[in-house]
């Protein structure tokens, strides 16, 4: 199920699946006499590209996942917290090149706030939850212990966690580590509102922390940039609609809390 959905997923994204529309259109019109169903098809393409490169459409996507749960900015109510869970966004191990290098932008992004919390909370465990879904990859979560060591969190702290390939798996597998005890969990904004449900599908009662925003208010409102379209809006749009996908995957086996 899990390669199932590796495969199907990328056709559901719009870079692959508008251009493989624009493809099919592109062979109606170059070999068949559906000249007009080609050239609907390389229009529909085209526009929907376009319209969801714009950052006005993507952050109307992005927006409600990324609202759902507040940072954690006041640590005083969770001072007694003893976990704090950091689940992996990807990574990719290259001997030639710095450690620091081994972690997508998301993994660094959830591990350096992860880190910032366990910094500010004495007597806290590291818990990092991840692994490829490739047999014979090196896991997330030994890459993101390998980064937190090196930022200064003690060993003896970290407990890594590398059996999870999604985030279904995460949940199931923190579980038997922090068993009922709270926890915090670190994830992308954009992921937050999943992760959240899942584990509560478990039976847990996490305590949200999210990071890697993508939308942002920024100082100066709008720029010039902003009235042209660009690929950082379609990286939104993608990761906006695999979360959407995946609530309703995890709604439709019953996987989830509220």
């Amino acid at each position: 199920m899990f390669l199932l959905k590796k495969i199907v997923a990328p056709f559901l994204m719009p870079v692959s699946g508008l251009l493989f529309l624009a493809l099919a259109g592109l062979f109606c019109l170059w070999f068949t006499r559906k000249q007009k169903t080609g050239k609907v098809l390389v229009t529909i393409a085209t526009l929907l590209l376009g319209l969801l490169s714009y950052n006005a459409v993507s952050y109307r996507l992005v927006a409600p996942l990324e609202g759902r749960h507040p940072p954690l900015t006041n640590l005083d109510t969770v001072h007694e917290v003893k976990w704090i869970v950091v689940l992996g966004g990807g990574s990719c191990v290259n001997l030639e090149l710095p450690v620091s290098t081994y972690l997508s932008d998301s993994s660094l992004f959830r591990l350096l706030e992860g880190v910032f919390i366990y910094n500010r909370l004495p007597g806290s465990k590291l818990i990092v939850s991840g692994r490829s879904g490739l047999s014979g990859v090196t896991p997330m979560a030994g890459v993101m212990a390998n980064v937190a060591t090196e930022w200064g969190v003690e060993e003896a702290d970290i407990v890594v966690e590398a059996e999870s390939k999604d985030t279904k798996d995460h949940a199931i597998f923190v579980k038997k580590i922090v068993g009922q005890d709270r926890f915090i969990v670190v994830t992308s904004a954009s992921r937050m509102p999943r992760a959240m449900a899942l584990f509560r599908g478990q039976g847990m009662d996490p305590i949200a922390a999210p990071t890697d925003y993508m939308v942002m208010e920024r100082e100066g409102g709008l720029q010039p940039r902003d009235f042209f379209p660009d690929a950082g809006s379609l990286e939104k749009v993608e990761r906006a609609l695999h979360e959407y996908l995946g609530l309703i995957w995890a709604n439709v086996r019953g996987q989830v809390g509220g």
